[in-house]
């Protein structure tokens, strides 16, 4: 598979989603392209496994109409018809702790009227704030431009402090305000970056369809991974799979060195044999994995930057996987406020469960929760989904096991945004990632948009010929924006899906 004089136009290291798109943008413009990634298949984070005769997803995924970059990728992949995207959002929220007066739960409804009034209906029904509170809110939202710049002293605000000076309470923050802030950064408005949060949220403001949510209709495997693999092998890019960079450094004779192992079966990329590593020459680097790899791999000309990346701070994803005897809930996708459960979706049908339930839920920002055994989560969690879903208490579990996800995002907190990396200022080096400054939060249209951004970069670096950058939404130059992705709502079910499930360590190329 490998030699010790091999040589490639550019090699990608990491064949998440930042990676498969840097990937394939720059062998689309002709160049010879070696994809790595110490695991056995591609996606990143958004990968499946088998599991009792089901395709289980690692953790849940979803994302709005507003995320161009993602949906060209699945249009190159040829998948569109595997996700749903509502008509218009529809979105039902579940209060965890409702009150003797608080509904147990509302429904977030956009109209079809012009933005920012197309949500205005959405807010005055929604009985989770009192009346006081829904009309304070709508000021509050108007004000969203202003956050980004606002400061007390030099120091940085929470999102939550922001709110608090605009006359949000705490009922306020709870049910309205931590919806989106878990939404947008995955973190609640007391811990979120002010203007992170802001500049997400607008974008929902900003047009009329921007906040209509897609979800998956097919494991993600099926999404992401096989039709990747399809694809970079029509465009002629290699991709080796379970295959560790562990060192770059540029070469005495222009471009890189990358030096390589392979990663036992089963093993960690940690557990990489390096013993005799075989060395790729390439014209150019992209370093598509989580910052902290990035800050390891960089050459030492980047030692100070490579410091600054690897102070961002990981937060950790819990998910959650029950299957009942029977349906317990008509939902295909609800929020959740006031509880540790943030998410919770029908995946019956895309996983291949034939009779009875099975939903995936999410719990974001679970630092407390990340190091728990499955037993304690179960005893913790299954009683809270009882009240979300009071049909639960009377149907038996078949199955309760859990994923987890330490890194799963960067912590979008006060200061982390001047932490996230541009591109290297090394020619010939690329960095990618959600958690890089894209401009958007850390989520799958982060991620593709970074792919996009280095492969440009590398093209440039390269004198090739490269795309008109322009945003895909105003048509202008550039292509920066927030995102909003993670809400979820109403959807058709899933079709079932021929062939069985995949496992991940299916997608080896032959």
């Amino acid at each position: 598979m490998m030699f010790s004089d091999d040589r490639a136009d550019v090699v990608v290291v990491g064949g998440g989603l930042a990676g498969i798109s840097a990937a394939i943008e720059l062998a689309e413009h002709g160049l010879d392209v070696t994809l790595l990634e110490a695991r056995p298949w591609l996606g990143g984070a958004t990968c499946s496994f088998a599991r009792r005769g089901l395709t289980i997803d690692n953790g849940q995924h979803a994302f709005l109409r507003s995320c161009e970059a993602y949906r060209d990728l699945l249009a190159k992949l040829g998948v569109l018809s595997s996700v749903a995207i509502e008509d218009r959002l529809d979105l039902t929220v579940l209060a965890g702790a409702p009150g003797p007066t608080m509904p147990s739960q509302v429904a977030l409804r956009r109209s079809g009227l012009p933005a920012p009034l197309h949500l205005a209906r959405a807010l005055a029904g929604y009985r989770l704030l009192t009346r006081t509170e829904r009309v304070s809110a709508a000021v509050a939202a108007m004000a969203l431009p202003l956050a980004a710049r606002r400061r007390i002293g030099q120091r940085d605000l929470t999102f939550g402090e922001w709110l608090t000076l605009r006359g949000q309470d705490e009922n306020a923050r709870r049910m309205l305000w931590d919806l989106l802030s878990f939404a947008t950064l995955g973190l609640p408005s007391a811990a979120a970056d002010s203007g992170s949060a802001a500049a997400a949220i607008r974008t929902v403001l900003r047009a009329r369809g921007n906040a209509d949510i897609g979800i998956p209709l097919v494991p993600l495997s099926r999404l992401h991974a096989a039709p990747a693999v399809a694809l970079l092998g029509r465009l002629g890019a290699r991709i080796l799979l379970g295959v560790k960079a562990t060192a770059c450094r540029p070469s005495y004779c222009g471009g890189f060195d990358v030096a390589i192992a392979t990663v036992p079966p089963g093993g960690s990329a940690a557990s990489a044999d390096s013993a005799r590593p075989t060395v790729i020459h390439a014209r150019a680097l992209v370093l598509a994995v989580p910052a902290f790899e990035a800050a390891e791999l960089a050459p030492a000309e980047l030692a100070a930057d490579a410091a600054r990346w690897a102070r961002l701070e990981p937060s950790p994803m819990v998910s959650l996987h029950v299957v009942y005897a029977s349906r317990v809930t008509s939902l295909a996708f609800a929020a959740v406020v006031d509880s540790p459960v943030r998410w919770v979706i029908d995946k019956t049908d895309a996983a291949g469960l034939h009779s009875g339930q099975y939903l995936a839920v999410s719990v974001p920002a679970a630092g407390s929760f990340v190091d728990w055994p499955s037993s304690r989560l179960r005893a913790e969690f299954l009683p809270e989904l009882c009240r979300l879903f009071p049909a639960a208490a009377d149907v038996e579990v078949e199955d309760f096991f859990t994923t987890r996800e330490r890194r799963a995002l960067i912590r979008q907190v006060p200061g982390s945004p001047r932490l996230r990396a541009s591109q290297a200022g090394l020619r010939g080096l690329a960095l990618a990632g959600a958690w890089t400054d894209t401009g958007w939060p850390d989520t799958m249209e982060g991620a593709v948009r970074s792919g996009l951004g280095a492969a440009w970069q590398v093209l440039r670096d390269l004198a090739v010929s490269g795309p008109d950058v322009r945003d895909p939404g105003t048509g202008q130059p550039g292509w920066r924006g927030p995102d909003f992705a993670g809400l979820t709502g109403h959807f058709p079910a899933a079709a079932p899906q021929p062939g069985g499930p995949v496992s991940p360590v299916d997608l080896t190329p032959a």
